[in-house]
C-alpha cells in the first residue's frame, strides 16, 4: 500500500462519516441518545465509539499513551459529535502528514487497551480504522431506519470512487 492509498482510504473514512452525519442532522435530541440496542445502545454511543477508537489510534499515532477513554454522554448532540469528529479528521490528517510516505510500511509500537505491548504497520493500522469505522457506521444506519429514519446516502467505498471520478 502507498501513502496515497493511505490518503484516499482517510479521504473515503471521513467522506462517508459526513453521509452519516448528514443523516443524523434529521433526527431529534432524543432519538439520537434513545436506547434501541445494537453493539452499543444508542445511535450517540455507536457515534461516541467510533470517535473514540478514532481518538485511541490518533494517540498511538503520535507515540502518546492512552489517558483513559472517553465517555459516550460526551456527546450530547449531533452538532457536538459533529464538532469532536472534525477535530479527530484534522488530528489524523496531521498525522499523516507528520509521518509521510516513509512511513507506510513502518511499525508503530504502543500499548493495547489492557497494557500490553503492541506493535503494527501503519498502513495496517489505518486500514484497520477505516474498516472499523465502516462497520459501526452499518450499524447507525440500521439504528436510524430502527428510529424511522432516512438513512444515510450510500457510503460504499465504490461510491466514493464513482463520486471522485466525476468530479474529476
Amino acid at each position: 500500500m502507498t501513502y496515497d492509498d493511505l490518503c484516499l482510504l482517510i479521504d473515503y473514512n471521513y467522506w462517508a462519516r459526513d453521509r452519516v452525519l448528514d443523516a443524523l442532522a434529521t433526527i431529534t435530541p432524543e432519538q439520537f441518545i434513545r436506547p434501541i440496542g445494537s453493539s452499543f445502545s444508542s445511535v450517540r454511543d455507536t457515534v461516541a465509539h467510533i470517535c473514540a477508537a478514532e481518538r485511541i489510534w490518533i494517540t498511538r499515532l503520535k507515540g502518546e499513551k492512552l489517558q483513559g477513554l472517553q465517555k459516550p454522554d460526551r456527546l450530547p448532540d449531533v452538532d457536538t459529535a459533529r464538532n469532536e469528529w472534525d477535530e479527530l479528521e484534522g488530528e489524523m490528517r496531521e498525522q499523516l502528514a507528520r509521518l509521510g510516505p516513509e512511513a507506510v510500511e513502518r511499525t508503530v509500537e504502543y500499548q493495547d487497551l489492557r497494557g500490553n505491548d503492541q506493535s503494527d504497520v501503519l498502513w495496517q493500522m489505518l486500514q484497520h480504522l477505516v474498516n472499523h469505522g465502516t462497520y459501526h457506521r452499518g450499524q447507525i444506519t440500521t439504528m436510524l431506519r430502527q428510529l424511522d429514519a432516512a438513512p444515510p446516502k450510500p457510503m460504499d467505498l465504490i461510491a466514493f470512487y464513482r463520486e471522485r471520478n466525476r468530479k474529476a
